[in-house]
């Protein structure tokens, strides 16, 4: 992979992982009812569940990605319609005072991590990124071990620089983020965030 591949990679992801979607949700839901350490370790269950994909995806889709490429186009196009489905979502409601009331989280560390992984392997959003997005931006056929680290990390790092800023306004300003105009505020934010997504996967060869 070359340099520019790795940063079209590291931006993308740094806008999939902005874009509050159900794995932000909870964390945003965790920092407000369980403070600061709690959503902390939710954050690094949310990175560990990506790494998972993005293996899966190196490993397990190499293969197809060599002999089946109308699977990737049609998965392709289901990610273009599920980030659009989303989009309008999040523009009529998205994240509200009660949902975010329903999800905060009890329980210790451990069970902040395993709630983060389980979140991230069963978010639609997470698994859109990796089968729809990933393979336009990363050559599956040629990717090498070396390059599989880099991306590794890079992944750890953006995660982090994203879903951290996230947790601590949370946790610092939990009066602001509950307030109905805030909310709002995310919600149009987040629609057009993943209405530009859809049309950005579905613009690319």
């Amino acid at each position: 992979m070359t340099l520019a591949g790795f940063l079209a990679y590291s931006a993308a992801l740094a806008i999939a992982a902005a874009i509050p979607g159900p794995g932000v949700t909870a964390l945003v839901a965790r920092a407000l009812g369980s403070g600061f350490r709690s959503a902390l370790a939710m954050s690094f269950g949310l990175v560990v569940g990506d790494l998972t994909y993005l293996t899966a995806v190196v490993l397990g889709l190499a293969l197809v990605a060599q002999t089946f490429g109308a699977v990737f186009l049609v998965i392709k196009w289901l990610g273009v319609a599920y980030l659009s489905w989303l989009a309008w979502s999040f523009w009529k409601s998205g994240i509200t005072p009660e949902t975010v009331e329903a999800r905060k989280g009890k329980g210790g560390l451990f069970a902040s991590f395993l709630a983060g992984l389980t979140v991230t392997l069963g978010n639609p959003k997470t698994m859109i990124f990796y089968l729809a997005l990933t393979p336009t931006l990363v050559d599956l056929r040629t990717i090498t071990f070396a390059d599989y680290a880099i991306l590794a990390g890079l992944t750890v790092v953006v995660l982090l620089v994203v879903l951290v800023p996230y947790l601590a306004l949370a946790a610092k300003a939990r009066w602001f983020l509950k307030t109905p105009r805030a909310l709002k505020a995310l919600n149009r934010t987040a629609a057009a965030f993943m209405a530009g997504a859809a049309l950005a996967i579905a613009s690319r060869q």
